[in-house]
């Protein structure tokens, strides 16, 4: 009896170390398709990113950014949870598998990068920013000096916090860090004068601003204290996923070069097969070639992307261009050949 039950245990564990090893090899790209939903953690506080308006739709380039994702995974841009985050909590659901993606205007930086199975997959740079300091304009505050033992609202646990203190050591400044979790809060202590500035991403103070009562009244300085890439993320060791979500964004940014956009997709689709000569294009396309199996999606996952959010150029317009809420000129996130940073690597 004693060694029928040995066998039984030993049994039974190696059946659930198998069990084990087949959860741990098992990438999130196919939990995500055979739940036939892709969850998406969100700010939903950040006009222009991820906004959730008063008619319970969210939007904005952090929003699309998923959309796009879920349109190439599920063939579908409405498959798709999106789950509300604060700084503090967007690390610790993505490591414990509350959601498949960050889409949150997160910095892409070394130490979150590395640390190796604990760390983070970055996608390409979707937004090139960088962290300012916006007072009242009446407040004289004209530069980084006026602010010297003075206090500033930040956000804890967001690199905004390590960057402002940086920059006061810098230049042997002190100031008073008031600090709160929540970017709303943030916002609240500036307005209500717990604090004579508040700092963070030059593109959310903007979004802030757009939401005052008197915009007018606030201005961003002309300091610009650091480098703010921000980038979707996924958990730091599955590769497939990480793959499958960087070439997402590289053929958002390979459309708007090639001049494919929402409105002329099935025009340039008629066009590349109508002509084997267009080698590239229907690489790209899925018309030939393996290119999207080779990333676990189907070979025209472009295709569906383009269809649901357009190119990059018109995921930005839409949600940040001139016509927008939140108006921030592309700068640097113009693609290359218009003077900016965005490029995409080859399609082949």
């Amino acid at each position: 009896m004693r060694k029928l039950l040995s066998s039984i245990i030993g049994l039974t564990l190696l059946i659930s170390g198998c069990s084990s090893s087949n959860q741990i090899g098992k990438s999130r790209l196919d939990i995500i398709k055979q739940r036939n939903q892709l969850i998406c953690g969100v700010s939903g506080k950040i006009p222009g990113f991820s906004f959730l308006n008063t008619n319970g739709k969210y939007s904005g380039l952090d929003v699309d950014i998923c959309k796009a994702i879920s349109a190439a995974f599920l063939e579908s841009p409405n498959n798709i949870q999106l789950r509300p985050l604060t700084a503090a909590e967007r690390f610790t659901s993505l490591r414990t598998g509350e959601i498949d993606l960050l889409s949150r205007n997160t910095t892409f930086n070394l130490s979150r990068d590395s640390q190796k199975g604990n760390g983070l997959s970055f996608a390409p740079v979707v937004f090139h920013d960088g962290q300012g300091l916006m007072v009242k304009i009446n407040s004289g505050v004209k530069d980084l000096k006026d602010l010297s033992n003075k206090s500033i609202c930040v956000g804890s646990g967001t690199t905004t916090e390590q960057n402002i203190n940086d920059a006061f050591e810098e230049k042997s400044l002190k100031y008073t860090p008031i600090k709160y979790q929540d970017l709303n809060q943030v916002i609240a202590g500036y307005l209500q004068g717990r604090c004579a500035a508040m700092t963070s991403d030059r593109s959310q103070l903007a979004a802030a601003r757009s939401s005052f009562k008197n915009p007018g009244n606030h201005v961003i300085l002309d300091n610009i204290l650091s480098k703010e890439p921000l980038a979707p993320a996924t958990v730091g060791n599955d590769e497939r996923l990480a793959d499958a979500v960087r070439w997402v964004i590289y053929a958002l940014i390979e459309a708007e070069e090639k001049g494919i956009t929402q409105s002329n997709i099935n025009q340039k689709l008629d066009l590349a097969k109508d002509n084997k000569g267009m080698k590239p294009l229907r690489r790209f396309l899925g018309i030939e070639g393996d290119l999207g199996e080779k990333l676990g999606l189907a070979n025209d996952f472009v295709v569906k992307i383009i269809k649901t959010t357009g190119n990059y150029g018109e995921i930005y317009n839409r949600n940040l261009g001139p016509n927008s809420q939140v108006y921030i000129p592309r700068g640097l996130n113009q693609i290359s050949k218009q003077g900016g940073i965005l490029i995409s690597p080859p399609f082949n």
